[in-house]
């Protein structure tokens, strides 16, 4: 067919069609109801209005159920969100509005600001629109006319932004009804296709660029999705995310506190400190003997720091200090001058360790793990309790090894990581591989020869595992090699990324470490960087989140409040304690003049796991009455029958799986 375009189907079904056939034309070709269900179509991945012509390539239609619709879906409502707030208040300005995760936002500029109160009348509006079924029409302009047009309507933000894009691209102007915007599309063939499952959800302020120097305008955020049970959904995902919300659990729970004079650190509480000592030693079980566990300085030349390229790379996330001597008398020869820096990463510190004293190939694979105090500098605006934090502890590792050791290591990696999640209450994990960043160091070559390994030990991972999902993140690895993210999926379907397996063939050649090889010949090693939880802080914010403060008996840093309704029973109760300590378990005695009611309502807004009850009957049958968190029955039993069953519960999974092997 002269002028024709070949386009290959998701079937690989391959068919020549007329140039200048529309995405739409495509659609009718094959049926009538696929036209009417499709929203746009996408060529070679990329997605392109219906009523733009089609070339040669691999297409799809994509309909309104298709994942890739619901950035389209969001789209599509922000242009209304501007259309409605332009009918309901002329002369206001509209600048941009994004897609984002969940939804979108749209900014405004108006001489007073925009408040939730506005919300009901703008989603009015905007069901009113939806319903005209207007077509999304696209007109390219030139940009003369662009700004003239604009200008006239008293759009100085969009006259701004038509300034800001190169010469030589088109200015793409899109319809919808008589109401038009600036904008790269695509978008869906009608404003009917959009549905009604959106909502606003906040507004806020935002300058104009991020520029603090440029004016306030008033952002709507909105979410919108592809059917109303997907909205209420993501509705209750954030209503339960709001219940819990770490920072208000943790002052409930009395676990820890933040203030202004220590942004971005932690103040631990007695029992947000225990949860934090039984994270490191449940970890350092989990290591075992496979692991010596070091210690390195917490602060650095910064000479170190150059030679590791981080000083290069990552220094403006670096705190550098000084004696305060030297900044007191910065011409005192005697003064030590030099700049040091509070270490933002425990690798360099591992080097040198590894260096010290002569390595052989029969040594490795070396193992040196750190629970590393380390300090990175975060902007104010992106504190967030424990989830971003200025300094943190990591459970840190480096492992140095042969290249014939690395596949091997990183599959053992694999394994503990794998197996501490599912000890968490994990069990739906996400591996990406993360590759070359486009500022790295070290050889093209060096960078393939890491990606393959890493690719051929997530196909074998996933292979082998059928809880593992796997992608890739392009473009996302660390300055020095590739690496592995892996992200959970939470209680209510949120989703962290924590743990990281990162293959480093650059720092131990950038610190002359070496170990000797069977040639008697100078080798040098390949570096494993690896973390599980990653933050110790960031992940005790998710647990806490993800478990609502409920959390397992081994692990809740009060375990049980042994509680009295008559002083007659003080010291039965007493002895209870006495009795839980010596099993091993975290106990509180509350013998406090107060009803029994108002005290376990007290320890169970603490979210205590177990409130064991004692009267004088249970005194003089040497029983208790046991009630859980989050449930109103109670339970009579024996003392020594509660001791037994509580001490079991209280076993971590790790040492239940010790003691469940048979005896040699």
């Amino acid at each position: 067919m002269a002028n024709a375009i070949s386009l290959t189907f998701p079937d690989n079904s391959v068919r020549e069609y007329p140039a200048g056939s529309t995405g739409r034309d495509i659609a009718e070709s094959i049926s009538k109801s696929l036209s009417k269900k499709a929203v746009a179509i996408a060529i070679d991945g990329e997605l392109r209005d219906l009523a733009d012509p089609a070339s040669s390539g691999r297409i799809e239609i994509v309909t309104r159920d298709d994942p890739r619709a619901l950035e389209l879906i969001r789209h599509d409502t922000a242009h209304v969100l501007a259309e409605a707030v332009q009918e309901l208040w002329p002369g206001t300005q509209v600048t941009i509005g994004p897609v984002i995760e969940n939804g979108f936002y749209y900014d405004f500029a108006r001489n007073e600001p925009f408040t939730p109160d506005d919300f009901p009348a703008i989603e009015k509006k905007m069901r009113e629109i939806i319903a005209r079924n207007q077509p999304f029409t696209r007109e390219v302009w030139d940009r003369d006319r662009a700004k003239k047009v604009f200008s006239d309507k008293g759009e100085s933000y969009k006259v701004e932004l038509i300034d800001a894009i190169p010469q030589g691209q088109d200015l793409k102007i899109y319809y919808q009804g008589d109401w038009f915007d600036l904008c790269r599309g695509p978008h869906m063939a009608s404003t009917g296709q959009i549905g009604s499952a959106f909502k606003l959800m906040k507004v806020a302020g935002a300058y104009w660029r991020g520029d603090a120097n440029n004016p306030m305008l008033t952002r709507i955020y909105g979410t919108a999705w592809a059917s109303q049970e997907q909205l209420d959904q993501y509705l209750h995902m954030l209503e339960e995310a709001e219940k819990r919300d770490h920072r208000r659990l943790g002052r409930e729970m009395d676990l820890f506190h933040f203030q202004e004079e220590g942004p971005g650190v932690v103040f631990w509480h007695a029992k947000g400190w225990k949860m934090f000592q039984n994270l490191i030693s449940y970890m350092r079980r989990r290591l075992g003997d496979d692991y010596q566990e070091v210690n390195a300085p917490q602060v650095l030349d910064k000479a170190l720091w150059e030679t590791s390229g981080h000083w290069g790379w990552y220094q403006e996330n670096m705190f550098a200090v000084k004696s305060a001597h030297a900044f007191t008398h910065p011409d005192d020869e005697e003064a030590d001058q030099r700049v040091f820096a509070l270490k933002p990463m425990n690798c360099p510190g591992h080097v040198q360790i590894f260096k010290h004293g002569l390595k052989s190939y029969r040594d490795l694979p070396i193992r040196l793990a750190e629970f590393g105090n380390v300090h990175r500098y975060e902007p104010s605006g992106a504190l967030h309790g424990l989830m971003r934090v200025r300094g943190f502890t990591q459970d840190d590792a480096h492992i140095f090894c042969t290249e014939d050791q690395l596949e091997a290591e990183i599959l053992k990696i694999n394994d503990l990581m794998m197996s501490v999640y599912k000890d968490f209450g994990f069990d739906e994990v996400v591996i990406k591989l993360a590759t070359r960043p486009e500022k790295r160091v070290g050889t093209d070559a060096m960078w393939d020869h890491a990606e393959d390994i890493l690719k051929r030990a997530l196909e074998r991972m996933a292979r082998e595992d059928n809880r593992i999902k796997t992608g890739i993140n392009e473009g996302e690895g660390t300055f020095y090699g590739p690496k592995f993210e892996y992200t959970l999926r939470d209680a209510i379907g949120r989703e962290w990324q924590c743990g990281t397996t990162q293959v480093d063939f650059n720092l131990p050649e950038r610190f002359g470490a070496f170990y000797i090889g069977a040639d008697s010949e100078k080798k040098q090693p390949v570096m494993i960087h690896r973390a599980i939880v990653g933050s110790l802080e960031r992940f005790l914010g998710i647990l806490i989140e993800s478990h609502a403060g409920h959390f397992p008996l081994w692990f809740a840093p009060l375990q049980v409040v042994v509680a009295t309704i008559t002083s007659d029973a003080d010291d039965y109760a007493k002895s209870v304690v006495a009795r839980l300590k010596a099993a091993g378990l975290t106990a509180q005695l509350d013998l406090r003049n107060e009803k029994i009611n108002y005290k376990v309502r007290e320890h169970s807004l603490a979210k205590v796991p177990v409130i064991l009850v004692c009267g004088r009957r249970e005194a003089e049958e040497g029983t208790v009455n046991m009630r859980r968190f989050g449930s109103r029955d109670q339970e009579s039993m024996t003392l020594q029958a509660a001791l037994t069953a509580l001490a079991e519960e209280a076993t971590p999974p790790d040492q239940q799986r010790v003691e469940a092997l048979p005896a040699i």
